[in-house]
């Protein structure tokens, strides 16, 4: 391609809405442009660095004897309620766009096509002869996400690549589930990316196991904890840990101290000369259920420890059929308009105990509320002795306290606690977790029956018998991944992109194209290039050559050919973008040392 015939456009300037290091190189490269909120245009460079980004998770797919298809973007509403997912999506995340037709039909541009593939595989999938089957697409999603950032990290409008299987049993959906995870590593790979494959929470999606892809870097907006024998890796929303361990209580008598100004763990402890781990925190939390009711739960834990609240919220979704409701709309730690709304009377915030009254919750069952705290601890506050808590009055704190004795101990004993770096691993104590910054771009599920058996897709097995198909679903973030490319390698002069999605291989650059002899070798080259099969670029633009080497600096071709001075003595300069490694060769051997260098860097 010939950039004086290309659409392109570069930027000195960082745009003002950029925030993190590759949404501003890839605005200022001419890679995408912003239309809205979270909407961008693909332009000519972004759209080949996606086609090649979606070719090799393509490849990959197929190889496994996946197949691929094309579903509708827009989705009646009725499968989504058929699910039970319709208010999660609409309501509770609200992160799905919905709409109503001319009929006054309601209809969903799809985030995700759990439904749609459920609803095709019960109209066609009929026997256990037919399992097990793989279907992915490569498509347009949307989502409305309430702040849009980061450029393609976390837009309205991106392309994602989502695939489903079906099978007869678990054992079947788990061959797919490690199919599908060498797969991933195998896209990443290709692809350039360092990376960590790692545990999950299954979110909305649901099932029970499910592992993330992210790639490593520091703009990530997930913690991934890991320990350096390799054997545990998990997002921090999932991650598990052995917290280090409590210290022994100094108080050896229950009695109830005026503590004033101490509302915080730090402030506490320090008055008291007391370890944070000898104290139970108890922190208040309103979850509203989908059936309109609202509850009230008290959380008991360990002072040093804070509360996973992607944890809690899969134990509290647990509890939602006690309420006669399906899932959760949303938690959160109740501000003062809130407690209006329920509080019988000032809160002693602060200084809750784990016993706090049910009085504190006004008897008002016809606006929701449930009357009565749900008490939950975890397991560091289980095995304390003699510790300090609230003594649910502003200024005052007991110490010495027993569970057993002085305070009931929940019924409900769960982990919520949130893994930190530092802290002792499950598998070996000996290893203790450290963090790095992550990118998802990927996620597989083991969905199991949830959706099958909520819409009757069935299948009959060798016994005649009809039961629920088992599911499993894969989803790769196709335009996110390549902007993880961007984040995970760059420099102060522009875009380093991996040979193997980078939108050109070479780009070369005539520093003066009124020079008859740089513009005859350039052409030379270009073609002979081209008829090897190495996807050229040539800067033919009558710019100054300085201008043609930072944009080819900005832009990330991996491999620059500059028709200089050198050609006078049958040499050009070749440059390798991600080094800056400059050298000259011949000119007959620009062709076989490009083709030998990305071979190399392809791993052919």
């Amino acid at each position: 391609m010939r950039l004086s015939q290309m659409l392109f456009v570069t930027l000195r300037e960082d745009p003002k809405e950029a925030e993190i290091p590759s949404h501003k190189l890839l605005v200022r490269a001419g890679y995408i442009r912003r239309i809205g909120s979270g909407i961008y245009a693909y332009l000519p460079l972004m759209w080949r660095v996606l086609q090649k980004v979606s070719q090799i998770v393509r490849e990959e797919m197929n190889a496994t004897g996946a197949q691929e298809c094309l579903l509708p973007q827009v989705q009646p509403a009725e499968l989504w309620r058929e699910s039970g997912r319709w208010d999660t999506y609409t309501k509770a995340e609200g992160i799905m766009f919905s709409l109503t037709d001319r009929r006054k039909r309601e209809l969903a541009l799809g985030p995700t096509h759990e439904e749609v593939i459920t609803t095709i595989a019960k109209e066609m999938i009929r026997s256990h002869q037919q399992l097990p089957i793989h279907l992915y697409q490569i498509q347009t999603k949307f989502r409305d996400e309430i702040r849009p950032r980061f450029g393609l990290m976390r837009g309205r409008e991106f392309i994602m690549k989502d695939g489903y299987s079906f099978h007869s049993d678990e054992e079947s959906l788990k061959k797919t589930y490690r199919d599908m995870d060498q797969a991933y590593r195998n896209m990443l790979s290709r692809c350039g990316l360092q990376y960590r494959a790692v545990e999950a929470d299954s979110g909305a999606i649901g099932g029970s196991g499910s592992q993330e892809f992210m790639v490593l870097a520091e703009a990530g907006e997930d913690e991934v904890l890991y320990t350096e024998d390799g054997k545990y890796a998990a997002n921090t929303e999932k991650a598990v840990s052995l917290p280090v361990d409590a210290e022994l209580s100094s108080f050896t008598e229950y009695q109830k101290l005026e503590t004033p100004n101490t509302n915080t763990i730090e402030t506490l402890a320090n008055f008291l000369k007391c370890s944070a781990t000898q104290i139970v925190k108890n922190v208040l939390y309103q979850v509203a259920y989908d059936n309109g009711i609202t509850v009230l739960v008290l959380v008991s834990i360990r002072g040093d420890q804070e509360v996973n609240e992607v944890k809690l919220q899969n134990e509290l979704t647990k509890l939602a059929s006690e309420f006669g409701a399906k899932t959760i709309l949303s938690l959160t730690v109740p501000d003062q308009e809130a407690q209006e709304k329920w509080a019988a009377k000032p809160l002693p915030l602060g200084y809750i105990s784990p016993n706090l009254e049910d009085s504190y919750i006004t008897s008002a069952p016809k606006e929701g509320i449930y009357s009565k705290f749900v008490r939950i601890v975890d397991q560091t506050a289980v095995e304390l002795k003699n510790f300090v808590t609230g003594a649910d009055e502003s200024g005052y704190h007991v110490v010495g306290a027993n569970w057993g004795k002085e305070f009931t101990l929940p019924k409900s004993i769960v982990d919520i606690r949130k893994a930190q770096k530092g802290d002792r691993a499950v598998h070996d104590p000996s290893q203790i977790l450290d963090s790095a910054r992550g990118i998802e771009v990927g996620h597989i599920f083991q969905l199991g029956i949830k959706y099958s058996q909520a819409m009757g897709a069935t299948f009959t097995n060798e016994q005649g018998e009809e039961l629920p198909l088992v599911m499993g679903c894969y989803g790769v973030g196709v335009s996110r991944l390549a902007q993880s490319a961007v984040e995970q390698s760059y420099d102060k002069d522009g875009i380093i992109w991996p040979v193997a999605i980078a939108p050109y291989q070479v780009i070369i650059a005539i520093p003066n194209i009124t020079d008859v002899q740089q513009m005859e070798i350039a052409e030379k080259l270009y073609t002979e290039l081209k008829q090897a099969g190495i996807e050229t670029l040539l800067d033919d633009r009558n710019e100054r050559a300085g201008v043609k080497f930072k944009d080819a600096d900005l832009i990330g071709i991996p491999y620059r050919i500059v028709t200089g001075r050198s050609i006078k003595s049958g040499k050009v300069e070749w440059v390798e973008r991600a080094t800056h490694n400059a050298q000259e060769i011949a000119i007959e051997d620009v062709v076989s040392t490009l083709k030998q260098n990305i071979q190399a860097a392809l791993g052919d």
